[in-house]
């Protein structure tokens, strides 16, 4: 066995690697940018390499740097986690080279499965079922459209190179696989250097579920078992989910023989991940190999209680699988869902930033597990993917796994960056996802306009209430040193700040004289309370009649700002004539921004498709900004002339940073 390994990676993935090699007695070297010069992987590691600038193509995806990181620490053997290097065949063959182990399969498996063109082919040759689809390299955008218009619509565009939801684009005519192609093609190429594309039919009301295969290098290749990966934005997967809720054991039996067959036919070594497209009559069609660790491996280790770094590492020294095929069990359920630092509520764009406050949820009986590459005062920084990290839950049955889920996402307190908890939350609750009737087009399909509040309706509005009541109380006590004295108190509860309701309340403290119980009437609604909160802290913990409850609160000036169930309202609680006197009160409306096309996001200003005294029309691509490895088109939200340009392509830009002024 090795005595140390080099992680070529960062955040959450190079933690949880140094988390099963240290259990298994390894050493980790950690290698790091400017950026992350503080960050989380960096203080887990016994040894860590700086190599070079922020930006990854300077530092993460250089060869060299990863290689001179090995030679100064003496690592026998490099784990390249997922992204970056990780299905890179010159930077195995390099180590190769160099004497030192990639934890990972052979070059021929990574060059033969890592190139999506090339990979359809062998699979067809396998006999593995595949999308019809175009077989060789699309030249330009007149050339994808003769392409498309041969299979006919809608057709997907990727990039050959491609992973992560990265240089892909779905198109349902001429316009849109010509800008589609442009933009897929830019976008493989900031991320992979390679803008080969493809072009494949789009399979209607599509299922993507995969087979996690592991091999070794005596000729042992197993399954085990699915997971279903259906729910996307922008190809990018969200939530994530083992075993899958519509594979019947026939079909899964299927599955898993035929990524054990392509496996084998490369020869494969290591973990690796078959990912298939399964429509509404459960046929299967191949779509891509990993050759890689997978980020949703997780799901997979909790149901098969199989640790997949583990036997990655166990592989690459040349053990034989101590597992065989007959030995996989899938027991109970597991949930994940990708938590990113964007703003859900605007378009889910990136957000960077300090992390001020970081509170990851308790594990409880093992049905919670954080992966993270954060702590509390780490930056969120503009150059690499915007994962916080993967919050992973576990249960006997779905269900169980989706309440577990949605009681760790109540728990999960993050301040100073945005966050898509409000939107997984919502995901949790939608009756279609509890109902599992899923597909990669479930959130355009119930959120066509975007997530907004709306979306987020909270089954008992009065309870929140309750607990500000309380809030309130605790509040009080320590500013009036009231020390906890049992009294009843009529007061009026004013939800929201623009659009406001009125609740009229009352609130017994001290009730059946323990201080942490509390009687509360909400307009007409009884509510048994018991908590120990006190302020100051984060959550509020305790019960709301017998069942338990979590609540983020937070100061938001004289309001309390509660956060539960994805949802946050202001809430101020005061004396009836005081809640009289402030209906009089006047609101200032917020600054008018319409003549302004605003930044949405830090980033770089790519191109600027305008100049002073431009008539540009609704709809029109007026820039492209870069943030998070992805480009983002701005456009323009209605017709009008361009009076100044506020900003030159190549700016780096903070969010809502003025780029045009319109007359």
């Amino acid at each position: 066995m090795f005595a140390k390994i080099l992680i070529a990676n960062r955040g959450e993935i190079a933690c949880r690697i140094m988390r099963s090699a240290a259990r298994m007695g390894i050493k980790t070297v950690a290698v790091y940018s400017e950026a992350d010069t503080d960050a989380l992987h960096v203080k887990l590691a016994d040894e860590a390499v700086p190599i070079g600038p922020a930006v990854s193509a300077q530092s993460y995806l250089v060869a060299d740097n990863i290689l001179r990181a090995v030679r100064e620490t003496g690592a026998e053997a490099v784990h390249p986690g997922y992204g970056f290097l990780s299905e890179n065949a010159a930077f195995a063959t390099a180590l190769e080279e160099a004497g030192v182990v990639f934890i990972g399969p052979s070059t021929r498996a990574i060059g033969a499965m890592g190139d999506k063109i090339e990979s359809k082919k062998l699979a067809i040759a396998a006999g593995v079922p595949t999308v019809p689809g175009h077989a060789g390299v699309i030249a330009d955008a007149d050339a994808a459209v003769a392409a498309a218009n041969e299979l006919g619509y809608p057709v997907m565009l990727k990039a050959s190179a491609g992973g992560g939801g990265k240089g892909m684009r779905i198109a349902h005519g001429d316009d849109e696989v010509a800008e589609g192609f442009r933009a897929a093609a830019s976008e493989a190429r900031s991320s992979f250097g390679d803008d080969r594309i493809f072009v494949e039919k789009f399979i209607v009301n599509p299922r993507h579920i995969e087979i996690q295969v592991l091999a070794d290098s005596h000729g042992n290749t197993i399954h085990l078992g699915e997971r279903e990966c259906s729910i996307q934005r922008r190809h990018q997967k969200v939530i994530e989910e083992a075993p899958s809720p519509f594979l019947d054991a026939e079909t899964r039996a299927a599955m898993g023989a035929s990524a054990a067959a392509l496996a084998r036919a490369v020869d494969y070594r290591s973990a690796g991940t078959v990912e298939y497209i399964v429509d509404a009559e459960r046929n299967f069609y191949f779509l891509e190999m990993n050759t890689r660790l997978q980020v949703e491996h997780p799901v997979t280790e909790y149901v098969t209680g199989i640790d997949l770094v583990e036997q990655m590492i166990r592989i690459a020294a040349g053990e034989t699988l101590s597992i065989a095929q007959d030995d996989v069990r899938l027991t109970g359920w597991a949930m994940e869902s990708r938590v990113y630092a964007e703003d859900p509520f605007r378009e889910f764009l990136p957000s960077t930033g300090r992390l001020v406050r970081y509170m990851e949820p308790a594990a409880k009986d093992g049905s919670v597990r954080v992966d993270s590459g954060v702590a509390e005062g780490g930056e969120i920084p503009i150059h690499y993917d915007p994962m916080i990290a993967k919050l992973i839950t576990y249960g006997d049955t779905r269900a169980a796994a989706i309440a577990a889920m949605r009681g760790a996402l109540d728990a999960y307190y993050i301040r100073g960056v945005s966050h898509n908890i409000p939107f997984l939350a919502s995901l949790m609750a939608h009756p279609r996802f509890n109902a599992g009737n899923l597909t990669t087009g479930f959130i355009a399909e119930e959120y066509p306009d975007g997530f907004s509040a709306s979306d987020l309706v909270h089954e008992d509005p009065k309870l929140i209430v309750a607990v500000a009541a309380v809030v309130h109380q605790r509040v009080t006590q320590r500013v009036a040193a009231f020390g906890g004295q049992a009294r009843e108190r009529d007061l009026t509860a004013i939800v929201g700040v623009e659009a406001r309701t009125e609740y009229p309340l009352t609130l017994t403290p001290g009730v059946g004289g323990d201080d942490d119980r509390f009687a509360v009437t909400v307009d007409g609604d009884a509510y048994a309370i018991t908590s120990a909160w006190r302020p100051g802290q984060p959550l509020f913990e305790g019960a709301a009649d017998g069942k338990p409850v979590c609540i983020q609160v937070d100061r938001a000036g004289v309001r309390y700002r509660l956060s539960h169930a994805g949802g946050a309202v202001d809430i101020l609680i005061v004396r009836p004539d005081i809640a009289a006197l402030n209906r009089l009160m006047l609101h200032k409306p917020p600054p008018d921004t319409s003549r302004f096309l605003l930044s949405p996001m830090p980033g770089l200003l790519l191109s600027l498709n305008c100049a002073e005294g431009d008539a540009v029309k609704a709809g029109e691509a007026l820039a492209v900004v870069e943030a998070m490895k992805m480009e983002n088109v701005l456009r323009a939200a209605r017709d009008g002339t361009v009076k100044a340009v506020l900003a030159e392509a190549g700016a780096s830009l903070t969010v809502d940073q003025p780029i045009l002024e319109f007359e």
